[in-house]
């Protein structure tokens, strides 16, 4: 049984922790948070140990593995003591917000061997999962442009008083909302050698950012587009959506369905001339325990089999979302630079 200690039982930790919970092979043991209502409420009904300092729940606890689910600018001081502990680590996404720091944690955990994981759901999405796949066989041709579209309703109102209304604690739309479509980027086109004409608004807030426009160059000749708005009274949840343009087709994919149009039959992949639609439902895996979406619970799934197996390269790597905040970085500079 793996033994699993969660760091910020909020939001995304309480998921986490119904979904660990659920799975054959792990259990919560501990948690840790700074709130005492919170954390009599789960000693109380749920028995388990609870703390208010991390440190003392590893050093404690012979935990096999935490999950980091805190404001993003604890996130590398947590991770870091933890891999020191030769424990495996699962931490929510922004992985960093400064890249000195991740990539001093990328090279700690492949050092000390440890199975490292960000949570960027959206790559155990089985649409987009179905996309790549499409993209990496070339089935539609030489990709020469993209856009990547993000949308929500986040931030309603002029004032927020949360962790993420705060530059220094969340980063903003930018880093806490356009990172999954930034991510889905690097996972589908790659990391890009440049970007330029990026716009970073404000709309309701007034300390951090609400929409990011950009431009992205590739020495291969790729073109892409990020178009990142929370604050769209349209949408009732976030909304990622990527249309990507190859010399003999488009693939147009959300999280419900990934369409494609091909200008010629495919016979390996059975696609006719034409649009093809793959809905969720025929490409996404059953899991045993449903949370939120499956892809909520494939991940946390491929994490614990990950340690089980002694894994260390995965979908959703430290490396990989250090990958997303070097990127993330560069649409920073380059929007400080039109300033």
């Amino acid at each position: 049984m793996i033994k699993v200690g969660i760091v910020g039982p909020g939001k995304m930790g309480i998921s986490h922790y119904s979904i660990i919970n659920a799975h054959i092979g792990a259990e919560v043991v501990a948690v840790c948070d700074q709130s005492s209502f919170l954390l009599k409420v789960l000693n109380k009904n749920n028995g388990v140990k609870c703390f208010k300092d991390y440190k003392e729940m590893i050093d404690t606890c012979g935990l096999d593995c935490v999950v980091v689910a805190t404001p993003t600018k604890s996130h590398a001081e947590i991770v870091r003591y933890a891999l020191e502990k030769n424990i495996h680590v699962f931490c929510e996404k922004p992985f960093c917000l400064s890249t000195q720091e991740g990539k001093e944690l990328v090279e700690l955990a492949q050092e000390r061997n440890l199975v490292n994981q960000v949570g960027y759901h959206c790559r155990f999405v089985g649409v987009f999962q179905k996309a790549k796949e499409l993209l990496d066989k070339g089935v539609i041709g030489d990709v020469y442009y993209f856009k990547m579209e993000v949308n929500g309703n986040v931030v309603k109102k002029k004032q927020g008083k949360t962790w993420r209304s705060k530059k220094s604690e969340g980063g903003g739309c930018l880093y806490d909302y356009a990172s999954h479509g930034v991510d889905l980027v690097n996972y589908l086109i790659g990391l890009p050698e440049a970007v330029c004409g990026t716009s970073i608004k404000k709309i309701n807030s007034q300390e951090i950012d609400d929409a990011v426009f950009s431009t992205f160059i590739y020495d291969s000749g790729i073109t892409g587009y990020l178009a990142v708005n929370w604050c769209d009274p349209t949408f009732r949840k976030m909304a990622n959506q990527i249309t990507i343009m190859g010399a003999k087709g488009k693939i147009i994919a959300d999280r419900q369905e990934c369409k494609v149009y091909l200008d010629k039959d495919n016979d390996s992949f059975k696609l006719k001339k034409g649009w093809n639609i793959f809905y969720t439902t025929d490409v996404t895996q059953p899991v045993d325990f449903y949370l939120r979406g499956e892809e909520y619970s494939a991940q946390i799934e491929y994490f614990i089999e990950g340690i089980k197996e002694q894994r260390t390269e995965n979908v959703s790597s430290f490396e990989s979302a250090h990958q997303t905040d070097t990127l993330i970085e560069m649409l920073v500079q380059d929007g400080r630079a039109r300033k």
